[in-house]
């Protein structure tokens, strides 16, 4: 590992990849950098990797397909599937949709822990006080918040009978031809012995395989125990990391973003009605310098936080021109779609645009917290959103 890590510069992500699309197919790939440190394996554009909050998206698309089928409404009251009443203790006579969950709009919060352990029982820690906001009612302001989409997948769940991986595999992965999944479980070993390393300051932080399944696919029950046989649906919608544990490919993700260039087909498969895309490019909510959450100090010379400020159905929107915001990682103006992700010491991006029938995606592992220079972003997300 140390004779790796002499190799990268100390401000040098570990691994960086980068592919650029079109309606047709990729444009450009670049690579950069090794999966692990520990083996001094070079990272490739099908290495599957943590990809963070871009599960959001994904998610999104299978909350769709659902819809279609007339399984799900994104506007009813999810009670109606969970099979008891989800309320804001403050504000009991406000119904929580999966529009509202979807957007960051439902008024829960992340003040407790949304990584719960196998056997949790969801329910009853939605019930404590701390998980949501008393100030605000669902659907009159945005916060980012990671528990909103366990609650999806607990929809998801109890709307089909089907654990959350595999329905999210039957739905959206197999159909796109995509080599993934959320957590491991449904994954193949031999995907998940070639995983990207997630590393902080060059010490490993998630995804240390070793070339190997791992030993515990989820985050263990409290006993440290790991029988998947335990799942009931809709119980513990945290168990597969629907916010953010869906492991994909760079090469994966240029499939997705191809499939929104196309209207929801891909490669000939019809995998989303173009409806459906369209309500999933509609932002919901656009700052307005009172009705969110946008993080930092926007209100300074130089303002920190900003990176978000229009959000849809698990959709970001970029260079909004909103109060404050430094939502541009590209710097051009022109406005995209698609989702960002950070976590474990990577950053991530899914970036669309939509009039010019281009996107960007990428990923880095070990990049430092540092301001960029034209945005909220990191001027390693800023270089590797470039269009071009």
């Amino acid at each position: 590992m140390i004779a790796a890590a002499l190799l990268l510069a100390a401000s040098d992500p570990v691994a960086a990849v980068r592919i650029t699309f079109d309606t047709h197919g990729e444009t450009s790939v670049s690579l950069k950098g090794l999966a692990d440190l520990s083996s001094s394996r070079p990272v490739t554009a099908d290495d599957p990797v943590r990809i963070a909050s871009i599960s959001k998206l994904v998610v999104a698309i299978g909350v769709m397909r659902l819809v279609e089928q007339g399984r799900l409404d994104l506007d009813a009251d999810v009670s109606r599937w969970l099979g008891w009443k989800l309320r804001n203790p403050a504000f009991p006579d406000k119904p929580i949709t999966l529009r509202l969950l979807l957007s960051h709009r439902s008024s829960l919060t992340d003040r407790v822990d949304y990584v719960l352990p196998l056997d949790a029982d969801m329910r009853a820690v939605l019930q404590d006080p701390r998980a949501w906001d008393d100030k605000h009612a669902p659907g009159s302001w945005w916060a980012y918040t990671n528990f909103n989409f366990p609650v999806v997948a607990a929809v998801m769940e109890r709307a089909t009978g089907e654990r959350f991986d595999r329905l999210m595999d039957r739905l959206v992965l197999r159909p796109m031809k995509l080599d993934a999944c959320y957590n491991w479980a449904s994954c193949k070993p031999e995907t998940a012995a070639r995983a990207v390393v997630q590393y902080r300051e060059r010490k490993p932080t998630k995804d240390d395989n070793r070339g190997a399944a791992p030993a515990c696919p989820v985050t263990p029950a409290k006993d440290g125990s790991c029988d998947l046989a335990v799942w009931r649906p809709g119980a513990n919608g945290a168990v597969f990391a629907p916010q953010g544990g869906l492991r994909i490919s760079a090469r994966g993700l240029a499939r997705i973003g191809r499939m929104f260039l196309n209207n929801g087909t891909l490669d000939g498969t019809r995998i989303l009605r173009a409806r459906s895309v369209r309500a999933l490019e509609t932002p919901l909510w656009t700052y307005d310098g009172h009705n969110g959450d946008v993080g930092g100090d926007i209100s300074v010379a130089v303002p920190t936080g900003g990176a978000t400020c229009s959000y849809g159905l698990a959709v970001m929107f970029t260079a909004t021109g909103a109060p404050g915001c430094r939502d541009d990682p590209v710097g051009d103006g022109s406005k995209r779609f698609g989702h960002s992700g950070d976590a474990y010491g990577l950053k991530s991006g899914l970036w669309i645009d939509r009039a010019a029938g281009k996107g960007v995606v990428y990923f880095a592992t070990d990049v430092p917290d540092v301001p960029g220079k034209r945005s909220a972003y990191t001027p390693t997300e800023e270089s590797l959103a470039r269009p071009e």
